[in-house]
């Protein structure tokens, strides 16, 4: 950080991006983009030239983060692929189901979980955590288990910008909300593509179809306001907003 900030920092960053921006927007010092960038002085143009990349040069050839669709997730999914061994960029596995972080602590402590798995935690979204949240312990448990490269993590939850491994998060529409991930059963066969984008429940539409008709999500008694925001939050595609 030391020398990203001795290269420009930020604003650096911008001017490189320059063609791609806005540069008419008005900021907060009531100049537009363009003017704040063009007043920008570089102060050690070698370090800039070797640390901030070029979009004709760039670092990698796509972004860090992969939004992935498909019958699993409708509405979309995040990965951090940047984070993912190739090894784990296409997988097909079996589905491991929780319905909580906590259940899918205890399994991944047991030892339950196998190499070439799925972890499927959902109830964790905006409406079902309430609150959407971190599924940092799972994450790390399955880190410190040695899986990060053989076993996946799907969840409507989120993860934290430290996460690693084939962890995909912010599944659309979540699990109380009637999405797809809330049908998924142990064993059910998931795919995952990240270079294709896609995210697959490997189940018949008919069978989807019964499991739809009899689904009933679980309740979590919450009080105030945090019930208020749980009545009224949609999925994560949206932002986690509220009406």
């Amino acid at each position: 950080m030391l020398h990203f900030d001795r290269a420009g920092g930020v604003q650096a960053v911008m001017q490189r991006l320059a063609s791609k921006l806005y540069l008419e927007q008005l900021t907060v010092n009531g100049k537009t983009i363009g003017e704040n960038l063009n007043e920008f002085d570089i102060v050690n143009p070698k370090l800039n030239k070797e640390i901030i990349a070029t979009l004709e040069n760039p670092i990698h050839a796509q972004g860090g983060i992969a939004v992935l669709k498909g019958s699993l997730a409708p509405d979309g999914s995040v990965v951090k692929q940047a984070a993912v061994d190739p090894r784990m960029h296409v997988h097909t596995g079996p589905a491991r189901v929780y319905d909580c972080e906590e259940d899918a602590m205890k399994s991944i402590l047991a030892g339950d979980v196998k190499p070439g798995d799925i972890l499927v935690i959902r109830y964790e979204g905006p409406k079902g955590g309430p609150g959407m949240r971190e599924m940092l312990a799972a994450t790390a448990a399955i880190g410190g288990m040695g899986l990060l490269e053989s076993v996946a993590l799907i969840t409507d939850g989120r993860f934290s910008g430290g996460t690693r491994g084939p962890c995909i998060g912010h599944v659309s529409p979540e699990a109380s909300e009637g999405g797809p991930i809330a049908l998924v059963k142990d064993g059910d066969m998931i795919e995952i593509n990240i270079p294709e984008r896609i995210l697959n429940l490997k189940v018949s539409e008919e069978e989807l179809k019964h499991r739809k008709a009899v689904f009933a999500p679980p309740k979590k008694e919450v009080t105030g306001y945090l019930a208020r925001y749980q009545r009224s939050v949609h999925s994560a595609n949206t932002g986690g907003i509220v009406d």
